[in-house]
C-alpha cells in the first residue's frame, strides 16, 4: 500500500492545492494545502516523523486525493472551507486551535477587514454579536500569515484602510488613494453602498470560494461600464480581473510550513531569486532647468514612504535624462547604509537601461536591472532587461503589474518633487 500511494504521489502536479487523506473506511480523516502538491504530499512519506498527529498516523491513510487551485491564496480558502464542512479528526482532535486566525468583515458603514485569532475570537464571543459589530467571519486559517494575507486582499479588492472623510471637514487623501489603491473614502469619492458593492461583495464571495463566479460579474460591470463610457472604472475592472487570474502570492504560509518561501510569485519558491525590495528611478525635468530624480521602495509589494529620497540633479549641464539617471545612481549607491534591492527599476528605455548598467557595472553591483519604456506614443509599457536571465525575465513577465505600479509611482514622487521646487521659486 506504501509503495502504490507513493507512487500515486509521484504523479501530482507541482501546483498549489489542497490534499485529502482518507482512511480504509473510506472517511476523511485530514485536509492540508500545499504551495506544490507534489513537494508537500511527498514529504510524509520521507524523513523522520514529527510528532503531529497527522504524521503520527499516516499508517490509516490508504487513499489520497487532491484538488488544484491557482493560487496559494486560493488553497488557504479552499482548506478552511473543506475543514469547516467536514471536520477531519486530524485537523480537529489535539490541534491547538487558539492560534487558528479567521478573516472578520465588520457592520461598519464602511466595513473594516481585519483578522484576528481564535482566542481573541472566543474573548469576544462573550459579548453580545451587536457589540461585536461583526457581518462576515471567515476561517479558521491555519499556519497562516495573516498581515501577508491582508496586504494581498488589499492590492486585490481595494480594501480602504483610511479614516472615511467626514461631511463639512477637510479631506486629505491617503498614501493607497494617491497610488491607485483606495477608491476614495478619504476623499469623499466613493459612498458607503458603492464601497459594500464595489469592495465588500466581491471579497464575500472570493473569501467562499466563489472566484469564477465572481469574475463573471466583474466581466459584466466592465462592458457595462464601457457602454457607459466611464471609461476610467471599466480600466480599474479590468486590472481587477487580470489580478484575480493571476495572483501574485506572497509568502502566505509560516516557515514551518514552507522552507524557502519567495514573497511574490509561487513559481519562483527554491529558486535563487528571493525578490521583495524593489527600487524605482524616475527622472523629472523643465527642459533645461528643473532636473531631479527620484527613488521610490516597495517592500512586499507594499510602498516603503520612509526609504524614498530625492535628488537635486547637480552636475548634468542641459537636458539630458541618461546623465541624469546616471547622477542619482551613482550617489544612491554611495550610500551603503541604504539597504539594497533586489531588483532596480528604472522609467526608461535603453539608453536608460545601458546607462544604469554601466553605473552598476562600475560598482560591482550585481543586482538584476529592467527599465519600462513608454513608446514613442507614451503609450505602452515595453519591458527592457539589463541582464538576459531566464528567472529573472520569468519574474518580470508575471508581474508587470506589480512593476508598472512601482514605475507610475516614481514619476508621480519625481513630478511632486519637482512641483514643489517650482513653488520655492515663485
Amino acid at each position: 500500500m506504501f509503495i502504490k500511494l507513493l507512487n500515486k504521489v509521484r504523479q501530482f502536479p507541482t501546483e498549489p492545492g489542497i490534499y485529502l487523506f482518507y482512511n480504509k473506511n473510506k472517511e476523511l480523516i485530514y485536509i492540508g494545502k500545499a504551495t506544490s502538491l507534489r513537494n508537500r504530499v511527498q514529504s510524509y512519506f520521507r524523513g523522520a516523523r514529527s510528532m503531529r498527529p497527522i504524521e503520527q498516523m499516516m499508517h490509516e491513510v490508504v487513499d489520497i486525493k487532491i484538488k488544484e487551485t491557482d493560487s496559494v491564496l486560493e488553497a488557504v480558502i479552499l482548506e478552511s472551507n473543506y475543514i469547516k464542512k467536514y471536520l477531519p479528526k486530524y485537523n480537529v482532535e489535539g490541534k491547538d486551535d487558539r492560534s487558528w486566525n479567521y478573516v472578520v468583515i465588520s457592520d461598519d458603514l464602511f466595513p473594516r477587514v481585519y483578522t484576528v485569532r481564535q482566542h481573541e475570537l472566543d474573548q469576544q464571543n462573550k459579548q453580545s454579536k451587536q457589540n461585536m459589530q461583526i457581518k462576515y467571519l471567515f476561517g479558521p486559517y491555519p499556519e497562516l500569515k495573516t498581515r501577508e494575507m491582508m496586504r494581498l486582499l488589499n492590492r486585490l479588492f481595494f480594501i480602504s484602510t483610511c479614516k472615511p472623510c467626514e461631511s463639512g471637514k477637510p479631506c486629505r487623501p491617503c498614501m493607497y488613494y494617491q497610488i491607485g489603491q483606495c477608491l476614495g473614502v478619504c476623499t469623499g469619492e466613493v459612498s458607503s453602498h458603492e464601497y459594500k458593492s464595489k469592495v465588500i461583495l466581491p471579497l464575500v464571495t472570493f473569501l467562499r470560494g466563489g472566484k469564477k463566479t465572481l469574475i463573471k460579474n466583474l466581466e459584466i460591470k466592465m462592458r457595462r461600464a464601457s457602454k457607459q463610457e466611464d471609461f476610467e472604472e471599466a480600466g480599474r475592472l479590468r486590472n481587477q480581473i487580470s489580478s484575480l487570474l493571476k495572483i501574485h502570492d506572497i509568502a502566505l504560509l509560516n516557515k514551518s510550513f514552507v522552507e524557502d518561501s519567495f514573497k511574490i510569485h509561487p513559481d519562483f519558491i527554491g529558486t535563487r531569486f528571493k525578490i521583495s525590495r524593489i527600487e524605482g528611478y524616475d527622472i523629472s525635468n523643465l527642459g533645461t532647468t528643473g532636473k531631479v530624480g527620484s527613488m521610490v521602495v516597495f517592500d512586499d509589494l507594499e510602498a516603503q514612504k520612509k526609504d524614498y529620497r530625492k535628488f537635486k540633479i547637480r552636475s548634468v549641464e542641459g537636458q539630458s535624462d541618461v546623465d541624469c539617471l546616471k547622477e542619482v545612481l551613482e550617489r544612491r549607491l554611495k550610500h551603503t547604509e541604504w539597504t539594497y534591492p533586489d531588483v532596480f527599476l528604472i522609467d526608461g528605455g535603453k539608453p536608460q537601461v545601458n546607462a544604469a548598467m554601466q553605473i552598476l557595472h562600475k560598482n560591482n553591483i550585481k543586482i538584476p536591472l529592467v527599465g519600462i519604456a513608454k513608446g514613442p506614443e507614451r503609450k505602452r509599457n515595453d519591458f527592457i532587461f539589463g541582464v538576459k536571465d531566464r528567472e529573472f525575465i520569468k519574474f518580470v513577465n508575471d508581474n508587470q503589474d506589480l512593476l508598472i505600479k512601482v514605475r507610475d509611482e516614481a514619476h508621480r514622487f519625481a513630478i511632486t518633487f519637482q512641483r514643489s521646487l517650482r513653488k520655492l521659486k515663485h
